[in-house]
């Protein structure tokens, strides 16, 4: 089996989604999940998580669901982890952070999970001001490629584009992901950015401990 992400354009009307999962299905393909993204103007973005008998399908997949009355597709990309429950990858995330107790491990479980929750290709966790990388997963490009794009987007993130990114906060430093074959949208962003809260919650956790730890009376 395969698995692919299906990010289409729809009309927002009673029937729309049966009519993209019949065709869906007229490949032998299984509609995996569903989410909704953006519902505007009449149109809603959906995203498909659809599993196929064999990925050659794809442009069968994609003629079908042309025949659907007002369907455009967006984008459609391999899902490289194969098929997974975002509640539970929350979960999962969560976990992995909470579980370590150095600055360090946090770090390094932080790129880790954040390259599987948003299926990308790299991750880094960088220092701008010295250019260093602190933590990584995939193959980023290097710390000096990353701080120059910083840079030059102004330190404000961009709606669009194959690299997102995130400041974090407590750390002072930024998570930046790279996913070249399929751009970020906004519930991406809003996944990112919920990670960075979730490190810098365990930063203001490991600073404690260490104050506990370090104070006289502990020794005591």
């Amino acid at each position: 089996m395969a698995a692919f992400l299906v990010r289409l354009e729809l009309p927002d009307r009673p029937g729309a989604l049966g009519a993209v999962a019949s065709r869906i299905g007229a490949v032998r393909g299984d509609v995996v999940s569903v989410e909704i993204i953006r519902r505007r103007d009449g149109r809603a973005l959906d995203e498909f998580v659809v599993e196929l008998p064999d990925a050659e399908l794809v442009p069968l997949l994609l003629v079908e669901i042309a025949e659907v009355d007002g369907v455009t597709v967006d984008t459609v990309h391999p899902v490289a982890a194969g098929v997974t429950d975002q509640r539970l990858d929350a979960y999962d995330t969560a976990a992995a952070i909470l579980e370590e107790r150095t600055t360090h491990g946090v770090l390094a479980a932080l790129a880790s999970r954040t390259r599987h929750e948003l299926d990308a290709s790299w991750v880094a966790i960088i220092d701008s001001e010295d250019q260093l990388v602190m933590a990584a997963a995939g193959q980023p490009p290097a710390a000096p490629w990353l701080a120059a794009h910083l840079r030059a987007s102004n330190r404000k993130p961009s709606e669009t584009g194959d690299i997102a990114w995130v400041h974090l906060a407590a750390w002072d430093l930024t998570l930046l992901v790279g996913r070249p074959a399929w751009p970020f949208g906004a519930r991406d962003r809003i996944r990112l950015a919920s990670l960075a809260r979730l490190a810098d919650a365990r930063w203001v956790d490991l600073s404690e401990r260490e104050s506990r730890l370090s104070h006289p009376s502990h020794s005591g």
